[in-house]
């Protein structure tokens, strides 16, 4: 949840130009020149991994990786085993070897950020997550055994290669106009087609390490499907240029992504997790976060007006004692004529109510989207929720529905074809950072 909440959201439009699904593309050749048979003259023991280290005179201890490993676990619904654990943290330890790497090169370029601004980000945080309660966030990450210094310092590193990236490689880029406007003519051509919204987490790959990197994607499906979080996964994991945004890949065509991905992505459903699938270059885990038409309305656009009316029970409540209690709550919100007399009906029932007149269905689960795109107003949804926090039950109030989608601007296409290529020469700029810098390991 932390982790991603300050991240920049990925675009919500078309990203029309062709692209492949990852940013690191297999060696044309092997300018190494190994041969296929050779002796190891020492062991390689992977125990003997220090998950400390110093990047350029500047130390990560210990406890930075520890902390920064709590943020990432407390994305998991579930307990990961100690082999997952000790995955995980050497891969956080390879993040944050990245992450001073890129500190440092937006201070040698005299970038600076003011501690005020982190602080900003921060509260931004807290905002989204804790009611605007900072104090609340400080101790949930103290609770989880992680810090308000180590997430700030994470903010620290990406708003330095954001402010970096800005100044010296975005303004190198360039976007024609001929090129964003061939994009809007091929847009319109492909209105009511399919466009997917797809997470992507890539995993590159090399004739020798193909089968350990296999296993490793099958591993981290293990923990997607046990309740980790994709865009925790994509941010420590994935390599391509997407993973700073969790992985999220924007709306594209299927036609855009490499043949493997596009056949696989065709008949998933949202929701679905697929993978690893094998691809030049690596193996891809999707992930199929929403799926529309092009440039056609789509029902769950619908903005919504809501009541929700909720139940709470006592501690120690069990499902039994609960059954009658939900049975006679569901009875009389369906019997409130309206939401005109739902806070006088709430009151009279023993339930908490709350309005909300500007929800997009979309935003909602899938099964209330399901639920409430059936109603008319003044009808209410099954009730759904636990006895553990309570059961909810949502009135419509009003629906206005979506007219015809203009679809993408020239500017917002513009813009998105200038990240895209700014997030490719970001990657080349980063893999020179890392073979300049001098790593001692502790």
């Amino acid at each position: 949840m932390l982790l991603a909440g300050f991240a920049a959201a990925a675009f919500s439009l078309a990203a029309l130009a062709p692209l492949r699904a990852q940013d690191v593309a297999p060696d044309a050749e092997d300018t190494l020149n190994i041969p296929d048979n050779i002796k190891m003259l020492g062991q390689n023991d992977p125990n003997n991994r220090r998950a400390t280290a110093v990047v350029n005179g500047q130390v990560i201890t210990g406890t930075d990786v520890d902390q920064r490993l709590a943020l990432v676990l407390a994305a998991n619904d579930q307990e990961i085993s100690a082999e997952e654990k000790q995955r995980l943290k050497m891969q956080v330890l390879r993040n944050l070897i990245d992450e001073s790497l890129q500190i440092q090169a937006a201070q040698q370029q005299k970038i600076e950020i003011e501690q005020a601004e982190i602080d900003q980000t921060y509260a931004g945080v807290a905002a989204q997550n804790f009611r605007n309660d900072v104090s609340a966030m400080d101790a949930y990450l103290k609770k989880i055994g992680s810090s308000a210094g180590s997430m700030k310092r994470q903010i620290h590193g990406e708003l330095a290669w954001q402010r970096l990236l800005r100044r010296d490689v975005q303004p190198f880029v360039n976007v024609s106009e001929e090129e964003v406007n061939e994009l809007l003519a091929r847009l319109k051509a492909s209105r009511g087609t399919d466009e997917f919204r797809l997470g992507e987490i890539y995993l590159s790959a090399t004739p020798d390490n193909k089968v350990a990197v296999f296993e490793n994607a099958k591993k981290i499906i293990d923990q997607l499907r046990s309740g980790g979080s994709f865009v925790a996964y994509a941010r420590q994991y994935s390599e391509a240029s997407t993973a700073a945004v969790g992985g999220d890949l924007g709306w594209i065509r299927l036609a855009q992504l490499p043949a493997e991905l596009g056949t696989v992505a065709k008949d998933m459903n949202p929701g679905q997790l697929v993978g690893p699938v094998e691809i030049p270059g690596g193996f891809s885990i999707l992930y199929l976060i929403d799926k529309r038409q092009v440039l056609m309305a789509d029902p769950r656009d619908a903005l919504l007006s809501l009541m929700q009316f909720s139940l709470r029970f006592a501690p120690g409540t069990t499902e039994d004692q609960a059954k009658p209690k939900i049975a006679d709550f569901s009875t009389a919100v369906q019997q409130i004529r309206g939401c005109g007399e739902a806070q006088e009906a709430a009151a009279r029932i023993g339930a908490e109510v709350v309005a909300n007149d500007q929800i997009r269905a979309r935003s909602l689960p899938a099964p209330l989207q399901d639920a409430l795109l059936q109603l008319q107003v003044g009808q209410s949804t099954p009730p759904f929720g636990s006895v553990e926090e309570g059961v909810r039950m949502l009135m419509l109030c009003g629906r206005d529905d979506p007219q015809t989608a203009d679809g993408p601007t020239f500017d917002q296409l513009m813009t998105q074809l200038e990240d895209e290529r700014v997030g490719k020469r970001a990657q080349r700029y980063l893999r020179d950072l890392r073979r300049d810098a001098i790593i001692e390991y502790n």
